[in-house]
This record gives structure tokens, sequence and C-alpha cells, in this order.
């Protein structure tokens, strides 16, 4: 993201966010969790193919009760369940990942550069509000919540922290933002949404080796890069955050399947 010259066209922050639901669904239908979702993860190629990378921290879901560390997910990233240290989490671990990476997408910052899991979780409450008993109980109930000190604070609509996100944007945003990791919306599910209805249904169709990009219909737009501009580039791969466009990456160093 931090080579695009501007914002990342709408058209491509819709194909670069159904490939990852794409890839996500694949991983928990077989019950995998990636555990460690964020940009530098995301590999995109020329064709604006994207592929997930780096299992380095995922983790086989054998059984639902089955618990894992809390030391998971880069904390930008990290829902904040697992902030107040939660270890029993399914595929909606994933989930809070991706709206934070939408975010992003849409306008080209992160939504929760905490430094420090206290600054974390007051980055979260601030924009979304702390956790009641009526939405979010489990979190409430925490005993390390408890013993924060959050002063009490209203959601800000989502729709007025950018102008790029819209009513469809925002109300996939907030399904993917869900205090209870089991109310958020899955990675299948998501691909139905308003916000992806852009796309023929033939995408649902594919085999599981089979690009996005082969529908008809479906394309990538190509982005104006900072470096055309014969300015110094951003290598995204030393920073602490934003997508990378890997030009010089082979499609044969993509993880499979995903």
């Amino acid at each position: 993201m931090e080579e695009v010259d501007t914002m990342i066209n709408l058209n491509n922050v819709k194909l670069f966010l159904v490939q990852l639901l794409r890839g996500l669904a694949y991983c928990h239908k077989r019950r995998v969790l990636h555990r460690d979702l964020k940009p530098q993860n995301l590999l995109i190629n020329n064709n604006g193919e994207l592929k997930l990378a780096d299992f380095g921290l995922a983790r086989a879901q054998s059984v639902p009760t089955k618990t894992y560390s809390n030391e998971v997910v880069t904390l930008w990233y990290r829902p904040p369940d697992v902030l107040l240290g939660s270890k029993e989490y399914s595929s909606h671990i994933d989930m809070w990942g991706v709206g934070c990476i939408l975010y992003e997408m849409l306008t080209r910052k992160a939504m929760f550069p905490g430094s420090t899991t206290d600054e974390q979780l007051n980055l979260i409450f601030q924009t979304l509000g702390p956790p009641t008993p009526e939405r979010a109980s489990s979190l409430f109930e925490s005993p390390i919540f408890k013993q924060l000190n959050f002063r009490p604070s209203k959601p800000k609509p989502l729709t007025k922290l950018s102008p790029r996100i819209d009513g469809q944007s925002s109300d996939l945003l907030d399904k993917f933002l869900k205090y209870e990791g089991r109310e958020r919306i899955s990675a299948a599910d998501a691909m139905h949404h308003t916000f992806l209805s852009n796309f023929p249904a033939a995408i649902f169709s594919l085999g599981d080796n089979e690009s996005i990009l082969s529908v008809p219909g479906v394309r990538y737009v190509q982005e104006t890069f900072v470096h055309s501009r014969n300015l110094p580039m951003v290598h995204s791969s030393t920073s602490m955050n934003g997508f990378t466009t890997n030009h010089h990456q082979s499609k044969q160093t993509f993880q499979k399947h995903t």
C-alpha cells in the first residue's frame, strides 16, 4: 500500500478482499487458523493476484474447546478478546484482522496502531466504544478488563472516520469488528456481502487452484506507484505496516491453495 501513489483503487480493494476471504474460507473449512493476518503477509503480483503467506503461527483447530496461546497476531490486528487474555478462539480470530486490513486498504492508514496492549485496547474502545454487558458480556466480565480504567464513550460511526467508507463498507467492517468472536462474520459469508456484490456468481464455482481473475469481467486496475514517478521507493518489508505490491515476487513462491 505504501508504494501506491494515492489511495488503492476501490475496484482493487474489493478484488484483494474477496481473494483474501476466499483463501481464508479454504483454510477455515479445513479447520486451519492463520493467526497472523496483516498486510505484510499478503503477497500481490503484477496481475493483482493475492495469496496468503507466512503460516508460521497457523494452527489446526482440532476441537472447538482447544485452548491456544494469546500471544498471537501482530498487535495492530489482534482482536480485543485475545488482547484481554482469551485463549479459546476459533476462525473468528482471523476475521478481526480482515476488518483491520479492509479499513487500511480503504483509508491508507492503520485502524488501531497501538504500541502496547493497553494502548491498543484504548484505541479500539475509543473508536468502537468499550464493552458493555449488552454488547460484549464476555469481554465486560474479563478479569483484565475489570482491572482497566476505561472511560465510558460512545461508538464512532465508521462512516465518519473516512469519506471512503460508505454504508456498505461500514456494514461489512462492523460485521468483522464484533467484540464477541462468535458474532463475527465468517470468510465464506463475507464473500456474499453487498460490498462485494459486483463480482459474478462464477467466482463461487471456481476450483481451488483457479484464479479469480480467470472469470470474465473480473479485472485488476493498474495502479500508479511512487517509483513510477522516480521518487524513492518505500520498502514495505522493512516498515511497520502497509501493503506490498510485490513486482519481483515469483508466483512459484506463493502459498498453494490459499
